[in-house]
């Protein structure tokens, strides 16, 4: 708007404002009014050209990313979130569904033969737990058989939500298993003593007695579905 047109609406707005009610004042005509209307019509245009432009869709997008600032206390935890965030156009929706879940029951107590968060979880149970209440996916009762009932991932090829297995009472039976979620890293109920926690495929222990990934059937068969 050029300077003189922001002059004189300055001085017109200020006119209205010490002018007191219209009663009070002297009337413009109806020529005077005609020219004020187009005067602030085209003020006003020229305004809100210059205002940004709002965005609705653009504002929810960001409002649903996690808060990895909200984090920041526990480096493990922000580095899990900014790996699912950055990934997340990969991940499908039944994905994102049972790592929602599994995050929310951390913490929660190993109890041996445990299937619910009010009194404590297994390894089995845990995973068991996760795929029932995210996704409505009934797995077997035990680590061994959810291994024997899922369907070989290779390590490269492993994708959020798929089962890790490890032999942690000798080499021939399967006998811990955990939720892959991204970068190497895994969520599972460990063992007596402590709980739900996110650890790491490379560590010592865990690479020393890692037997392999597997996807459940049924959600191989989603994925296979989807494409």
């Amino acid at each position: 708007m050029p300077i003189k047109h922001l002059t004189v609406f300055a001085a017109l707005a200020s006119a209205l404002l010490l002018s007191g009610p219209l009663q009070a004042r002297n009337l413009p005509t109806q020529t005077d009014q005609a020219i004020d209307t187009a005067f602030m019509a085209r003020a006003g245009s020229s305004l809100l050209g210059q205002l940004p432009v709002f965005s609705p869709a653009s504002a929810l997008a960001q409002s649903v990313l996690p808060d990895t600032a909200s984090l920041a206390a526990d480096p493990g935890d922000l580095g899990d979130a900014a790996a699912i965030a950055a990934s997340s156009d990969d991940v499908t929706e039944l994905r994102k569904a049972l790592l929602g879940v599994a995050m929310k029951l951390r913490d929660t107590r190993y109890v041996r033969g445990g299937r619910d968060p009010s009194t404590g979880f297994d390894c089995s149970g845990f995973v068991r737990y996760v795929f029932a209440h995210a996704v409505g996916m009934q797995l077997p009762r035990n680590s061994a058989s959810q291994f024997l009932a899922g369907l070989k991932v290779n390590r490269a090829d492993m994708q959020p939500g798929d089962l890790v297995f490890f032999h942690t009472r000798g080499r021939r039976n399967i006998s811990h298993v955990g939720i892959y979620i991204s970068n190497g890293r895994f969520i599972h109920s460990p063992s007596a003593g402590k709980s739900v926690e996110i650890s790491s495929l490379s560590e010592a222990y865990w690479a020393k007695r890692f037997a392999g990934a597997k996807r459940p059937e049924a959600m191989a068969q989603v994925a296979a579905d989807k494409g």
